[in-house]
């Protein structure tokens, strides 16, 4: 975790109670259920039930809302709603809710319960809510949560924190006892702090290939050696009948009325905040002597006051993953970062640099770079988004109900002749496809791919839910998986006998390299072999090694040299590298110590969240949720 990402965390108790991930786009306009029309789901219909619990839709609609909302805030206006869809956002709230209310469940079942006493003390621990360490009074908590977007009732905020605390209380219940031994904290801080600055020879396959000539016998032999790995996976094929509301779209109609009501219920999702973007250098104080590290901060202070290049300055001395943007933190509004820092950065004018901020995570440095007015985008800049939602919309309940008058027509594979010729529909074939391939006239459509794999031939599907609407199915022909003739996969094994003997020469033009190397110039040996020694920083284990990448049999190689040492020729994959370890930073054992307490916390609920997660597993093989299938297709589509 990063600092900044930590010093938000701080305003994270507004997210949803299972911290929804929040992925980097932003939504542009919501979802039809943000206006319910009569054929989507209402907020009171039941979409799932756990042991006897409900989870309504209107909880899910708010969940969404939140989670788009928070994307908009943190990202500016970059993608629209169909790159959350593509992300699969809505499904993983579904599942999320889900996986919530078994926690809930749980809880009950082992007799666990949170106090009003110890909802209150939770609410008055709460960052947001206090100001130099004091409660900011239950009337500013109130208006704290009525400015929300979207606002949140004081009973709403409530039963989420109590239910969180719940879900905190049985994790605590199952995972208390786990520990971490010195030995595990001891190899996991040499992981992460121990590093090598290398010289690397990398002699990848690729520079040798176009040179391989395989002959008909090496591909019988690489072939010969092991069918299986050229094994043809099952295919089927499938007679469909599709509704698609993209197509549906197109004779859709968004009156002016409809455009301005729109954009009086949406106007605040359409409101940018005043925001601020900066730059920090961050020296932390983790486990370290805070006088010493003041001392340090004073230093690079005294450099920037000097004029020196702060982006340089933060590349050399910040301690936060920031430093390699040359401190950015990019733009963020109020309440997004702890109160020390926030107040700082806020007083200052673009071009101004702070004095040293002490935070709970060390010293900073900050620089303003920009302010940005709050601002609301017009009616005529948000006309065109507005009013393909409001098609969008149209045509999705168009679809939903003519979907639900041909489902009670469909039962038979003949059934979709007869419904496309009366309807003017198209019946499509899809040719033949595997488990995770697009389906032809369909795409990516995973609910189609997996009631294919599971259909009888001379059956046909419910209603399915597809990417653009709705679709029913027969297959028509299975192909059963089975293994290829040479023909019939002599491409792949041809690449495959290229890449072996690529790598084979790439080994031994290497492993001359590091005789040559061991015995004089490094550099030299390599510009003999014809390859340009790359240079590394100091890097720690799971860093990055250019044309390699994180490669862990090079790790253990690299990291098990002294300072001045060659490897020898280490294969990986697709390349083969000689190493030289140019500079070693080895723990300091006291250092080790001073970060001891603090790593095993860190690993203690690593371990505990793993484990939490395997026994919430096994929670719901016992209590599974009963889905209202029809709700959730509705719902899901909803937000298409």
């Amino acid at each position: 975790m990063t600092m900044l990402d930590r010093m938000r965390r701080h305003k994270g108790w507004l997210k949803w109670s299972l911290g929804i991930v929040v992925v980097a786009f932003i939504v542009l306009y919501f979802p039809a259920f943000m206006t319910p029309t009569a054929s989507t789901v209402a907020a009171t219909d039941v979409i799932a039930t756990v042991d006897g619990r409900p989870i309504l839709a209107g909880t899910f609609q708010r969940a969404y809302q939140l989670q788009a909302q928070a994307i908009r805030n943190a990202y500016g206006e970059q993608f629209n709603e169909e790159m959350l869809q593509q992300l699969g956002i809505a499904q993983r709230i579904l599942q999320q809710l889900i996986d919530e209310e078994t926690v809930q469940a749980e809880a009950r079942r082992l007799g666990l319960r949170v106090s009003d006493e110890e909802l209150l003390q939770r609410i008055l621990t709460i960052p947001a809510f206090q100001q130099n360490g004091q409660f900011i009074g239950w009337e500013q908590y109130q208006r704290f949560l009525q400015m929300q977007r979207p606002p949140m009732t004081p009973g709403d905020f409530e039963e989420d924190v109590r239910r969180s605390v719940l879900g905190e209380k049985l994790q605590a219940l199952v995972t208390g006892w786990m520990q971490v031994d010195d030995a595990d904290v001891d190899r996991e801080y040499l992981r992460r702090n121990e590093k090598v600055k290398l010289d690397l020879a990398v002699f990848t396959a690729n520079q040798f290939r176009a040179s391989i000539q395989p002959t008909e016998a090496d591909l019988k032999a690489q072939f010969d050696a092991d069918p299986e790995q050229y094994r043809m996976p099952e295919k089927r094929r499938v007679r469909f009948l599709a509704l698609d509301s993209n197509t549906l779209k197109g004779r859709m109609t968004a009156t002016e009325q409809e455009v301005q009501a729109r954009y009086e219920q949406s106007r605040q999702l359409f409101s940018t905040p005043e925001q601020v973007r900066a730059s920090h250098i961050l020296l932390e104080t983790e486990g370290k002597d805070a006088a010493a590290v003041r001392k340090q901060a004073e230093m690079v202070l005294a450099k920037v006051k000097g004029g020196a290049d702060f982006a340089a300055l933060a590349k050399q001395y910040s301690e936060d993953t920031s430093k390699d943007l040359g401190g950015d933190l990019d733009y963020f509004g109020r309440g997004r970062m702890v109160k020390a820092f926030e107040d700082a950065a806020w007083a200052l004018e673009p071009g101004q640099t702070s004095d040293l901020v002490e935070t709970e995570y060390g010293f900073h440095i900050i620089k303003l770079t920009d302010k940005k007015a709050a601002a609301t985008r017009t009616l005529a800049e948000v006309r065109p988004q507005l009013e393909d939602q409001i098609k969008s919309e149209k045509a999705r309940d168009e679809a939903t109900t003519k979907a639900a008058q041909l489902a009670s027509r469909i039962k038979a594979p003949a059934d979709l002749d007869t419904v496309a010729r009366e309807e003017s529909l198209a019946i499509s074939d899809s040719g033949l496809f595997s488990r995770d391939e697009p389906l032809a006239g369909l795409g990516f459509a995973p609910a189609v791919a997996a009631k294919a794999f599971e259909l009888e031939v001379g059956k046909v599907s419910e209603q399915l839910t597809t990417p653009q609407g709705f679709a029913w199915i027969s297959v028509v022909e299975i192909k059963p998986s089975g293994l290829p003739t040479l023909d019939q996969v002599r491409d792949q094994v041809r690449d495959d006998v290229i890449r072996v003997k690529a790598v084979d020469v790439a080994r031994a033009r290497a492993q001359t390299m590091a005789q040559q190397a061991a015995r004089g110039n490094f550099a030299a040996a390599a510009k003999a072999a014809g390859v340009e020694v790359k240079q590394t920083e100091l890097i720690t284990r799971g860093s990055a090694l250019p044309e390699v990448g994180i490669n862990q049999t090079v790790e253990d190689a690299v990291f098990a040299l002294k300072a001045g040492a060659t490897s020898g020729a280490i294969a990986t994959e697709n390349a083969v590298v000689v190493a030289r370890v140019v500079e070693r930073q080895d723990v300091k054992p006291e250092d080790m110590a001073a970060g001891r307490t603090a790593l095993r916390e860190e690993l203690r609920q690593q371990r505990q969240g793993q484990f939490f997660s395997a026994y919430m597993t096994k929670v719901r093989d016992r209590v599974p949720p009963q889905i209202n299938e029809s709700a959730i297709q509705l719902l899901l589509s909803s937000t298409r």
